[in-house]
């Protein structure tokens, strides 16, 4: 098993932006491609203007496989649109847990 931890850092005062348009658009499809995310949450204690993903995965070909469907997903294309017009996101960092 391996888990696919993602930190999105927006610029300050977009976060409930960014969480509201990843609600109306982003998780659905993600969701639908990836799986239930095992923690999808916002910082209450730290950095304010972040939110954390956490994807669980048998193993890093089903992650691959699995990300390759997302990318081809229409809702999803319609969402990362969406949120590069909100211009809301300045960072996004990846680890891969196992």
């Amino acid at each position: 098993m391996i888990f696919d931890h993602r930190t999105y850092t927006c610029k300050p005062g977009t976060i409930k932006p960014h969480l509201d348009l990843y609600a109306k658009m982003g998780i659905g499809p993600q969701s639908r491609c990836l799986g239930a995310p095992v923690l999808y949450g916002s910082t209450e204690v730290g950095d304010g203007n972040s939110d954390v993903h956490v994807w669980a995965y048998t193993d890093s070909a089903e992650r691959t496989a699995k990300r390759a469907a997302l990318w081809k997903d229409p809702e999803w294309l319609a969402y990362v649109k969406a949120s590069g017009e909100l211009g809301a996101l300045i960072k996004q960092e990846n680890t891969i847990l196992v």
